[in-house]
């Protein structure tokens, strides 16, 4: 029955991804109608994660409304058109910035079609750029204070009473994938230089310019207000965690705390920079946040329903494997990862159960970022975006489905950001 279930597990995440888009989601909640007349008892919900983006994407989506993305993209314009030939390093960073602070991959559109402009006034390839700059957007989620990945592994992280919590993950992952970034883009800046392979053919340019759009005069003021908003959530974490203790018996849990401030902050952001609230529901990062919630409740709840319907022998046969080999666990969440198309479904499915197998919190950590890996396949919507968005033809897909340009790229930064992860992980809790 076990190979029977898992089986039509597979089967349903490969409809899933026939389908595309939501169709991901419609797949997942259809596999948990055939596992549970299979036998399977029906797993929880991934509620609390779908509340988390929900509430995220509502005020990211009025900030967009108000100006507010228009405004950000255009500063990372000004930062990479100042040191143009230095795109390999600030376009990947610029983007890993703005992920981090909006916790969507959705900025990552707006600023592709810049870093092309960039390129092509420069006469450079905008190939690595793209590609850096996507496996940036992916590891900004998993150093976002605000994404949902973030949040629901810190949850169970505190769950644990080990010591680590929200502001540990934060501490360990944002300078972690920082770090792998950096390392990563100052390699492929001197590697494609010493070949020679950065310069783009003249014959390949064409005409087309980047159309600039005048900003919102409310603009400014909605990115201050979300921001503090973030700064907001950060203090309340840091006062009320038991490590500082400031608020020795807090009103709010911090997952409530992040709930309401980011639904103050969308108010904040209507009422302050005359949002038309009827609009918020058009605008692009609404429509991307709300599919990702159909498909992370589709998928997720396929994920936990297997596992929790198998849980006894995966820990009694399984286990073993993942404690003697921290490798192996983090191979297969990259796998499950790039299969999944969400982060945090990943994470909602497989950490709990890494936890429960008694893996060390550090080691799981340190496998974190490995959710970062949706850049594996070359049918994710960033990915083929890139692909879409360069008109100078130079950046392609391969015909042997990981011969794309984001692979290896995207391999050696997610492996720097494990490394490093372990390394900081170690350093906070010897």
């Amino acid at each position: 029955m076990l190979l029977l279930q898992f089986i039509t597990v597979l089967f349903f995440l490969f409809l899933g991804m026939r389908i595309g888009g939501i169709g991901v989601g419609f797949a997942g909640g259809a596999g948990v109608v055939v596992l549970c007349a299979l036998g399977a008892t029906p797993g929880e919900l991934p509620m609390l994660v779908m509340v988390f983006i929900m509430v995220v994407i509502v005020a990211i989506s009025a900030m967009q409304q108000a100006g507010g993305i228009d405004y950000l993209v255009q500063l990372t314009e000004r930062v990479l058109r100042r040191y143009p030939r230095l795109l390999v390093v600030t376009a990947p960073l610029s983007t890993w910035l703005l992920t981090m602070m909006a916790s969507t991959g959705q900025v990552s559109f707006a600023c592709m079609p810049v870093i092309v402009g960039v390129a092509k006034d420069h006469h450079l390839r905008p190939t690595r750029a793209l590609a850096l700059s996507v496996v940036a957007s992916l590891l900004g989620i998993v150093a976002s204070p605000i994404s949902a990945a973030v949040i629901f592994f810190s949850g169970i992280l505190e769950q644990t009473q080990l010591g680590w919590g929200y502001i540990d993950l934060i501490t360990v992952m944002i300078p972690a994938t920082f770090m792998a970034l950096m390392c990563t883009s100052l390699f492929y800046l001197c590697w494609d230089r010493l070949r020679n392979s950065d310069k783009l053919d003249t014959r390949t340019l064409c005409n087309k310019k980047i159309s600039h759009h005048e900003s919102s005069p409310f603009a400014k003021r909605s990115v201050l207000i979300f921001v503090t908003g973030l700064i907001v959530i950060l203090c309340y974490a840091i006062f009320s965690s038991p490590r500082v203790g400031i608020i020795s018996e807090p009103v709010l849990n911090s997952g409530e705390a992040r709930i309401t401030v980011m639904l103050a902050v969308a108010m904040a952001i209507v009422m302050l920079c005359r949002v038309n609230v009827h609009t918020i529901p058009d605008s692009s990062v609404f429509k991307t946040g709300m599919t990702s919630c159909i498909c992370i409740l589709g998928v997720a709840w396929l994920g936990t329903t297997f596992m929790n319907s198998n849980r006894i022998f995966i820990q009694d046969i399984v286990a073993s494997y993942f404690t003697d080999s921290v490798v192996l666990l983090a191979l297969i969440i990259m796998l499950v990862s790039c299969f999944l198309y969400s982060q945090a479904a990943s994470t909602k499915i497989l950490f709990p159960m890494a936890l429960s197998m008694g893996i060390a919190p550090a080691a799981l950590i340190a496998c974190f970022p490995a959710t970062a890996s949706l850049f594996i396949l070359p049918n994710y919507p960033t990915l083929l975006a890139a692909v879409t968005l360069d008109d100078t033809g130079s950046t392609q897909l391969g015909r042997r489905i990981i011969d794309h340009p984001f692979f290896v790229p995207g391999l050696l930064a997610t492996l720097l950001s494990m490394l490093f992860s372990l390394w900081l992980a170690v350093l906070i809790h010897p």
